[in-house]
């Protein structure tokens, strides 16, 4: 991946996930935080060897070809394979210093994420070192779960919250951004359910994606999937 110039971005979105498939859900979280932030791009990683989930259904390489189908027409977004060509576990903090390598200590790297993920961030592999290299967005669904007031979580909100995205931006990590976002309660789980009984999930995820789902035969049990 080639480093952007410090003169041409306003910063970086980062959205990682097992991507199995990529929904709507997925694709409306990073397209949030570019529009109100103004970023130069985001970054959709998807992982390999998640640390805190089930191993993916589906393979590494149908999960990335389905995340570039995805993307391929969404201005300012780029599908990233550096996470899903390791064959170590994919946390967040390796994957920040590896951003970190490759545009410098200045560029604001926004690590975008939802309210639901955050309600377990200081259980995640040095948590304290990724808010030394990213700022958070937290996109926050009505009626989603927040942090109880006496968790390490509703901690980190009072001591790095700001009131406006715009200044997430003045600075290239450490600040924290809650985005009352769109619901979309489209969950990956249940659409490889529904696909799996024979349900068209037409509207919940790209055609192009449930174009190449149809072909490889994905998430049908009783059918092998091809590359």
């Amino acid at each position: 991946m080639t480093a952007i110039s410090e003169s041409s971005a306003q910063g970086i979105g980062l959205l990682g996930g097992t991507f199995d498939p990529i929904h709507h859900g997925h694709l409306r979280l990073g397209w949030e935080a570019k529009s109100r932030l103004g970023l130069a791009q985001v970054l959709l990683m998807p992982c390999h060897v998640p640390p805190h989930r089930d191993t993916p259904q589906s393979h590494a390489g149908h999960r990335l070809a389905m995340a570039k189908l995805a993307c391929r027409d969404v201005p300012g977004f780029t599908v990233d394979d550096w996470e899903i060509l390791r064959d170590t576990p994919s946390f967040t903090v390796d994957t920040l210093q590896h951003l970190r390598s490759l545009h410098g200590a200045v560029m604001p790297l926004v690590f975008i994420m939802g309210m639901d993920a955050f309600n377990t961030f200081s259980h995640w592999n040095q948590w304290q070192e990724i808010l030394q290299l990213s700022h958070l967005w937290i996109a926050h669904r009505p009626g989603s779960k927040v942090p109880d007031k006496d968790a390490v979580e509703a901690n980190i909100i009072e001591q790095h919250a700001v009131e406006t995205p715009a200044e997430l931006l003045q600075s290239p990590a450490g600040k924290l951004f809650i985005y009352e976002t769109t619901v979309l309660d489209i969950s990956a789980t249940k659409l490889r359910q529904d696909i799996a009984q024979g349900h068209d999930p037409r509207f919940l995820l790209p055609d192009t994606v449930w174009s190449y789902i149809q072909q490889h035969s994905l998430y049908r049990s009783h059918l092998e999937q091809t590359l």
